[in-house]
């Protein structure tokens, strides 16, 4: 497909010749022949412009612009005491885009398998072959990703293994002299009536530029239980691209809380598959933002068979000259019939120059269904406000109080406890930072 007004070329693939030789798996001829293929797809694709129905919202020129330096070799130092870790014992620290072992935790639990990609790709590349085949064809960023990846994560739940604590997947970005693209690549299986919960986090330096782009290929199998958080709080200057390919079996459940309040720029895609009878899902999330921030919440949950269930909330705060993007596909394919399926995004705008652009989409193809998807956007609640100062709360404490308790009604959905409380803090911390600056 040659390049049109839907796609823009990307001067970044020239430096593709500079990392080849450094990448995983540099030895297989077959993810050579991969990794070039997906470079030329990228060429004649281009990236997506807001003449693509999906990126409508999302101008990517600014990502552009930037002279970006791609991963190589593992080189940067951090100390331990800047790794986020939240909840659980068992983590994978990624500095940069590549795994750091002496980072990160070794206590596995029977049933669970955590591996690097690279030292995948360099000693059983096979067992990924078939999936990193199978990328989308018709995506230029997710073969971007393919064909730039160093590292990532891969899990492994043995069948009926039910991990009590969550496993954590941390990215680090550190401060750089140039600006520094890190490209991960991540799989997850959740085999047959197994269970695991993931917090996935992102943090790096506030002064620097950088680009972190991420994709999870994710297989929930029969009567399996998989649940996902993740935490997105980049720096300040920071590109977030980001994609996830959930697949759900017969009889299993997958859940998902996004939590994002970092980054200039950022875009988080989801896309479900609910492809046996009784899979279900829960996809939520958070959004706060402020300063000129964007963010770009983009889902597509697929009803693919019948009996199957999806709810989604996700609730944003927009602050200043913040813009916010929602896009929710629902799609009940002609013989999911019975499918029940609903969608609602609600926001709050603390600023007349705070715009949230939402699109909520209903596809159905079956005639025995109960789908429904709605969106809302206004100001803080002028009744709630002058309830809480009229029992002496000042005003900025009042707006505080009120922006807590509609993010967190949504987090009521994130099942893990502690992930909860740990995200609840983070809102606070955000709406503290936010008053604090209205009062100086």
């Amino acid at each position: 497909m040659p390049l049109d007004n839907r796609s823009i070329a990307l001067p970044y693939l020239d430096r593709f010749a500079e990392v080849a030789a450094l990448l995983p798996g540099k030895q297989r001829p077959w993810l050579r022949d991969l990794r070039a293929a997906a470079v030329e797809r990228v060429r004649q694709l281009g990236l997506p412009t807001v003449r693509v129905e999906r990126w409508k919202y999302t101008n990517l020129n600014s990502l552009i612009a930037v002279p970006f330096t791609p991963g190589g070799v593992a080189a940067s130092t951090v100390a331990a005491a800047r790794i986020p870790v939240t909840a659980g014992r068992h983590s994978f620290v990624i500095v940069d885009g590549h795994f750091r072992p002496e980072l990160s935790s070794t206590q596995r639990p029977d049933g669970l398998t955590i591996s690097s990609l690279a030292d995948l790709l360099r000693d059983e590349p096979e067992s990924l072959r078939s999936v990193l085949e199978a990328d989308p064809r018709d995506d230029a960023l997710d073969a971007l990703n393919l064909a730039f990846a160093t590292d990532g994560c891969v899990l492994h739940v043995a069948a009926g293994a039910v991990i009590e604590t969550p496993v954590e997947v941390v990215h680090v970005s550190t401060a750089a002299t140039a600006p520094t693209a890190a490209h991960t690549r991540h799989r997850l299986i959740a085999e047959a009536g197994s269970g695991v919960t993931i917090l996935e986090s992102f943090a790096g330096d506030p002064a620097s530029v950088y680009w972190t782009q991420s994709v999870w290929d994710i297989d929930v199998r029969q009567g399996a239980t998989a649940r996902r958080y993740k935490d997105q709080q980049e720096g300040s200057k920071a590109f977030h691209i980001a994609a996830d390919r959930v697949r759900i079996a017969r009889d299993a459940r997958y859940e998902s809380f996004v939590l994002t309040t970092g980054a200039a720029l950022s875009r988080n895609e989801i896309a479900v598959v609910l492809d046996g009878s009784g899979a279900s899902c829960r996809i939520d999330g958070g959004y706060l933002a402020r300063g000129r921030q964007h963010v770009d919440n983009t889902t597509e949950i697929r009803h693919a068979k019948p009996h199957t269930t999806s709810a989604e909330v996700y609730k944003g705060v927009l602050d200043d000259q913040a813009r916010g993007v929602f896009q929710g596909r629902i799609v009940v394919e002609k013989d999911a019939q019975k499918a029940d399926g609903h969608q609602l995004n609600k926001t709050i705008l603390l600023s007349d120059r705070a715009e949230i652009d939402t699109k909520p989409e209903l596809e159905i193809f079956a005639d025995d269904v109960k789908c429904s998807h709605g969106a809302t956007a206004g100001e803080l609640d002028d009744d709630a406000l002058f309830y809480l100062r009229a029992r002496g709360i000042d005003l900025a404490e009042a707006r505080r109080l009120l922006v807590e308790a509609f993010i967190n009604d949504a987090l009521a959905n994130v099942s893990d406890a502690a992930i909860r409380a740990a995200f609840q803090r983070r809102i606070g911390n955000w709406m503290t930072r936010s008053t604090g600056d209205r009062a100086a």
